[in-house]
């Protein structure tokens, strides 16, 4: 796949099947879509191409800074890559592209600049200034400038009963089964390993303390989960606090995972996990022989779940 920063770099003069949207999470909802964007583009000898658009509308023409992103740019890209997809644009959205009118968006991004015969794309889509046009006005300028429109029903998306808003409330009430269920996948967490207070080292579980850069990035429940990453080519489990280690009375937020059997040092690497499952909440012990107690018997549960 080829990622594109905006539409003005769009160089690719072939035909195009493309979809519209923002797709957080690219959750099961909206690979019916974009399984058969892929298919259609085979078939017919076309290209595949998503534009996307960063930041998220809302951010911008809402100012909703408390709105948080199931994905960051970076895994977008990386799950969109391993669907097959040909090309990923995506348009810096400002207030100022937001006033296109949708005849400008239809004439000079669909069809001049990305050269698209055919767009598939969700019944209830709707683009251009104020989001006046809907899916009848695509079909009709569809016919006007030789492109076809295909419509995913709404009984078809509807089935799925999945949204990106039903997935972001699973995760903010620690229900990861939930969320990856709708996903498709295990939730992720991406960012830096940065140095800590060692406490898990004192208590004979070294933790890497992840710091996740992108502020719009949704963080799960505090508490505690059972999570997965892949390092030097074999997968590697462990267990990830979030929250504000109650029992020494801490201050900061933070993201700490303990893997099991891995010895390597992992400061200032950048690493992955994904969330397997719900082990507790984040809880206050009374000292920190509680705490380790409680931490060996969260390492057996961890140990249960990832052998089941």
């Amino acid at each position: 796949m080829i990622t594109v920063q905006s539409i003005s770099k769009y160089d690719k003069n072939q035909a195009a099947v493309i979809t519209i949207g923002t797709f957080d999470g690219v959750h099961i909802g909206h690979r019916l879509i974009l399984e058969r964007l892929i298919n259609d583009a085979r078939v017919n000898n076309r290209v595949a191409v998503v534009l996307t658009f960063f930041p998220h509308p809302r951010m911008v023409l809402q100012k909703d800074t408390d709105l948080k992103l199931l994905n960051t740019i970076e895994e977008k890209k990386q799950i969109l890559d391993e669907l097959g997809l040909d090309y990923l644009i995506i348009q810096p959205f400002t207030k100022t592209f937001s006033r296109m009118s949708a005849t400008a968006f239809v004439r000079d991004v669909l069809v001049n600049s990305l050269h698209t015969k055919k767009v598939i794309i969700g019944y209830d889509h709707r683009f251009g200034r104020n989001r006046n046009a809907n899916i009848n006005d695509l079909i009709a300028f569809g016919n006007a400038l030789d492109f076809e429109v295909e419509e995913i029903p709404a009984q078809e998306i509807e089935a799925v009963a999945v949204s990106s808003t039903k997935i972001r409330n699973a995760l903010l009430q620690g229900d990861i089964a939930t969320a990856n269920s709708y996903l498709g996948y295990d939730y992720m967490l991406s960012g830096k390993v940065v140095k800590g207070k060692g406490l898990g080292k004192q208590l004979g579980f070294p933790t890497a303390n992840l710091l996740i850069e992108e502020s719009y990035k949704l963080i799960p429940k505090n508490g505690v989960y059972v999570v997965h990453s892949h390092f030097q080519g074999r997968n590697v489990y462990g267990m990830m606090n979030i929250g504000f280690n109650p029992t020494v009375d801490g201050q900061e937020h933070s993201i700490e995972i303990h893997f099991f059997d891995l010895e390597e040092d992992l400061y200032h690497k950048s690493i992955q996990v994904g969330i397997m499952d719900w082990i507790r909440e984040e809880q206050k012990f009374n000292s920190l022989d509680e705490l380790k107690e409680q931490l060996s018997r969260d390492r057996a549960t961890a140990r249960k779940v990832i052998s089941g």
